[in-house]
């Protein structure tokens, strides 16, 4: 390795994993999930980073980044993170081409821990040592028995003393049906772990505030994206008019957006996704933009792409647990973290980087392309 390591090799590959059962929220129905993987070489050193993304992300990295951070000094990520951004300029930023700079973003600065010998966590700086987490699932396709299993897995079995179901079934048509699984969900946890509904923008403006207000006798406290997070105006007006804290932002694919939420007083927390956001480079700076607000800011889904940055955040409320990726990541690598007491404790075991090893045995029977 020459004394200044730049990027020698950039691969992908695509993996999809079918769901362990039918899944559904209020506005969505899938039976698979899709995750691309980005690698970045260094000598004998590969660093890994992924997204979860349509196949033609992959093509992106290909066809659009791996040209633009090969030969680049490995340390220098937000130089690449940068340079990723200018050469997407006329693809379009928002959605696929974000989530390709994020994956390569994750994968470069994983790339740099490991050629440092460090965990990322401690090359980031902690901010805690334990991440919170919550579990999320809850899917409006599941009936009243896989609802209280998997609820109670989390918290008897887990110990996560948070949980979150999806709501709003069939964009907000079935409300009486939301209303009643919110209640079997409190019945199942009891009273002493926290109950958080997501709704994914499948209500209407007044539908969300009479949602949000019999939410108050449940006592759920998260109310995510009870409206799309594209009517920021909206959001800010039930935010006023429910006491659940209000979330959204897992669809920011850029810095701007995040700014302009957190402007409207959309949110009581903001969320963001570090497989879309633009990858740890933006995370970090999303989180700035919300401490400075008075805001926490909560990882949405990927949780062990999420882990070690999550740790460096000191406004961090928690990580989502989500269900499909937690059963995923388990799938495809070694290294893997588990809920202790409700939080994970990222670089503890001193593995270097993300501490994740793509299992190539257990992960080949779901390469796709």
């Amino acid at each position: 390795m020459t004394d200044t390591p730049v990027v020698e090799r950039v691969d992908t590959a695509v993996f999809t994993i079918p769901t362990d059962a039918p899944e559904a929220d209020g506005t969505l129905s899938w039976d698979s999930t899709t995750l691309v993987l980005a690698a970045v070489r260094c000598g004998d050193t590969t660093g890994t980073g992924y997204t979860y993304a349509p196949a033609a992300t992959a093509r992106v990295i290909d066809d659009l980044l791996a040209g633009v951070v090969k030969g680049s000094a490995v340390l220098d990520v937000p130089r690449m993170n940068e340079a990723m951004h200018r050469a997407v300029r006329n693809a379009g930023l928002p959605g696929v081409a974000a989530q390709a700079v994020s994956a390569v973003d994750i994968a470069l600065w994983d790339l740099k821990a490991r050629l440092l010998g460090l965990p990322l966590v401690r090359l980031l700086g902690a901010a805690c040592d334990t991440v919170p987490v919550y579990g999320s699932g809850g899917f409006t396709t599941y009936d009243d028995a896989q609802q209280e299993r998997q609820l109670r897995g989390w918290v008897e079995e887990e110990g996560i003393p948070r949980v979150k179901i999806k709501i709003a079934e069939s964009w907000g048509r079935q409300e009486s049906r939301d209303r009643r699984r919110v209640g079997k969900a409190r019945a199942t946890i009891g009273d002493t772990a926290e109950l958080y509904v997501d709704a994914n923008g499948g209500y209407d403006a007044k539908q969300a505030v009479r949602v949000g207000r019999a939410l108050t006798d449940e006592g759920v406290t998260w109310f995510e994206e009870p409206v799309s997070s594209d009517h920021l105006t909206t959001l800010a007006m039930i935010r006023g008019q429910v006491t659940s804290d209000v979330a959204a932002g897992e669809y920011g694919y850029t810095l701007p957006y995040f700014a302009h939420m957190l402007a409207a007083g959309a949110v009581d927390c903001l969320q963001a996704d570090v497989t879309r956001c633009g990858g740890i480079t933006v995370w970090l700076r999303a989180a700035a933009l919300a401490q400075a607000h008075g805001i926490g800011i909560s990882g949405h889904c990927a949780p062990h792409a999420h882990a070690h940055v999550a740790a460096a955040a000191p406004n961090l409320r928690h990580l989502e647990w989500f269900h499909d990726h937690v059963r995923i990541e388990r799938i495809l690598f070694d290294g893997v973290l588990a809920p202790d007491g409700g939080g994970i404790t990222p670089g503890t075991d001193g593995a270097p980087g993300l501490g994740l090893t793509l299992n190539t045995g257990r992960a080949g029977p779901y390469r796709v392309g």
